[in-house]
């Protein structure tokens, strides 16, 4: 009788903990989570998650320069996913430290997109801070651990070329375009 008991109580956790990650959207972006990528996740586990996909690792040369470490996910077909950055170069073990939102797919639970507006973000979530750099400036959101960069090109002429100026959000045009969706953990 227990012996039953106890197969039925792990079928019941197997298919329950099965169909949680089934239901998972695979281009959802919360704080902690794109799709079935998390804040855990490790390098030699995105075969696994990606295997419907392919992956493409770029190996340096020389390992004594081997700091940049991306990691290019496609779908089969071709079409490019998202940029991965490991926190530890050419370490299997490393976690995820960013990722760079190349499909417009992705999107987060207020369907913001790397095709919405600074309208769109704006009136989406609270603006964490803004860094005037060169050319461009990059807007974070700490609500989903993201920044999204807008090309100076798209701010008023007078803000383009003095990188010491303090840039208010009510300053930046409402349609301005995120040029990149970054999301770092």
């Amino acid at each position: 009788m227990k012996n039953t008991l106890f197969a039925a109580l792990i079928c019941a956790v197997l298919i329950t903990s099965c169909t949680k990650d089934a239901s998972v959207d695979p281009f959802l972006i919360s704080k902690t989570r794109i799709g079935l990528l998390t804040d855990s996740t490790q390098v030699k586990d995105l075969d696994a998650i990606y295997s419907n996909d392919s992956i493409v690792r770029y190996v340096s040369g020389d390992e004594f320069i081997g700091s940049v470490n991306t990691i290019e996910i496609f779908e089969k077909g071709g079409k490019k996913l998202l940029d991965l950055s490991p926190r530890e170069a050419l370490d299997s073990t490393s976690v995820i430290s960013s990722i760079n939102i190349i499909d417009s797919r992705y999107h987060t639970n207020k369907n913001i997109s790397n095709i919405s507006t600074f309208k769109d973000l704006k009136a989406a979530y609270n603006i964490s801070k803004i860094d005037n750099l060169i050319n461009v400036i990059v807007v974070s959101v700490n609500e989903v651990n993201a920044s999204f960069t807008i090309d100076k090109k798209e701010l008023p002429a007078s803000m383009r070329f003095n990188m010491d100026m303090t840039i208010d959000p009510i300053q930046i045009p409402e349609k301005a375009k995120i040029k990149y969706f970054m999301v770092h953990w």
